[in-house]
C-alpha cells in the first residue's frame, strides 16, 4: 500500500510539474519564429518595397508591399502561420502578382527580428497595423481587399473580420479553435483549461457574412482536416471549400500551389 502511495504520489508530482512547465513555456510551443529574411525585399521579391508597419501599441514590424499593376488593382493581406517569416512566402506574393494583385508580406512581433513577444492579442494588433497600412498608405480600397490567413493566420484574420469585414476572405488550413488542435496533439492534457490564447474560429466564422473559401489538405498531420471542414460548414459565406488531395500541412502545394492562388485570384475578380 506504502509503495503505491508513493508511486501515485510520483506521477501526481511528476504531472504537475509537467502541467506547471506547459502553462509557463506554451507561448513557445505556440509560436515559432524563425531569425527573417535577411535581404531587402526586391532581392527576394522583384518590384516590392521594405516598409514598416506601427502598431497601437507603439511596436514597428517589417513587412513587404509588392504593389498591383494599377492604382485600383485588389489586394491581399498575407497572414502568416506560426512558423518562418516573409521571406517564405515570397513565391505565392509573386504568383499574385503576376495575376495582377498587390499583396503584403509582414511578419508578427517577435518574429523576424521584430520587438515584442507574440500573444493571441498581440497578432490582433499587428494585423490591424498591416490592414491600416494598405488603407493609408497603399491606398487600398476596402472594397479591394482579400485576406489570406494560412493556419494559425486563418485564426488571425478571421478575427480581425469580426470587425473590419474585407471584400473576400480565403483560410488555409484552420483550425476549429486552437485548444482543439492542441488536443489532438496533447491528449493527456487538459489543453483547454491551460491555454491562455484561444483563437475561436468556429465561433467567429459564422457571423462573418463576405465570400469565403477554405483550403485544406486531405492528409493534414496538424491540423486534422475534418476540422477545417467544421469550418466551412461553418462560414456565413461560404464560396467553396477546397480540399487538396494527398497534402499534408507543410507541403509547397498548400504555400503557393493552384489551390491557393486560383482561390485568392477568384475572390480578388468577384470584386
Amino acid at each position: 500500500m506504502r509503495r503505491a502511495l508513493l508511486a501515485t504520489g510520483v506521477v501526481v508530482v511528476l504531472f504537475a510539474v509537467l502541467v506547471g512547465l506547459l502553462w509557463g513555456l506554451q507561448r513557445k510551443l505556440i509560436y515559432l519564429p524563425d531569425a527573417g529574411p535577411g535581404a531587402p525585399a526586391a532581392a527576394v521579391l522583384p518590384g516590392a518595397e521594405d516598409v514598416l508597419l506601427r502598431t497601437a501599441d507603439g511596436l514597428e514590424l517589417a513587412a513587404w508591399y509588392l504593389p498591383g499593376p494599377s492604382p485600383d488593382a485588389p489586394a491581399v493581406l498575407v497572414a502568416n502561420g506560426n512558423g518562418g517569416h516573409r521571406g517564405m512566402r515570397a513565391p505565392l506574393a509573386q504568383r499574385l502578382g503576376e495575376a495582377g494583385l498587390s499583396v503584403l508580406l509582414f511578419d508578427y512581433r517577435g518574429y523576424a527580428g521584430n520587438p515584442g513577444s507574440p500573444s493571441e492579442a498581440g497578432l490582433a494588433l499587428d494585423v490591424r497595423a498591416a490592414r491600416s497600412f494598405l488603407l493609408e498608405d497603399a491606398g487600398v480600397r476596402a472594397d479591394r481587399l482579400v485576406y489570406f490567413g494560412e493556419s494559425l493566420g486563418s485564426a488571425v484574420v478571421t478575427e480581425l473580420a469580426t470587425e473590419h469585414p474585407p471584400a473576400g476572405l480565403v483560410l488555409r488550413s484552420p483550425f476549429v479553435d486552437l485548444a482543439s488542435v492542441g488536443a489532438v496533439h496533447y491528449p493527456f492534457l487538459p489543453v483547454r483549461a491551460l491555454l491562455r490564447d484561444r483563437y475561436p474560429v468556429l465561433e467567429q466564422i459564422a457571423g462573418i457574412r463576405v465570400p469565403t473559401t477554405v483550403v485544406y489538405g486531405s492528409r493534414d498531420s496538424i491540423v486534422p482536416p475534418q476540422q477545417s471542414r467544421r469550418v466551412a460548414e461553418a462560414a456565413g459565406a461560404l464560396c467553396r471549400a477546397v480540399e487538396v488531395a494527398g497534402a499534408d500541412h507543410n507541403d509547397a502545394v498548400l504555400l503557393d500551389g493552384d489551390a491557393v492562388v486560383s482561390a485568392l485570384v477568384e475572390l480578388a475578380d468577384r470584386m
